[in-house]
């Protein structure tokens, strides 16, 4: 059973989430060869300010 945990930045809508979910699963079923009921996908949100790259937040000025 596939799982993913897909972690990214707060803020896009539940459109976008159902349209990105649906392509994973897709593109999962084919190449890896499950039913679409055995791929889970867990989205969570992230604010910027709890994410940081080379040492520096992303909610800090670039």
């Amino acid at each position: 059973m596939p799982t993913f945990h897909i972690e990214m930045f707060e803020g896009r809508s539940i459109e976008q989430k159902r349209e990105f979910a649906a392509a994973l699963t897709e593109t999962t079923c084919k190449v890896l060869g499950v039913d679409a009921s055995s791929v889970d996908i867990i989205f969570q949100d992230v604010k910027p300010e709890n994410w940081a790259t080379a040492g520096k937040l992303w909610s800090d000025p670039r």
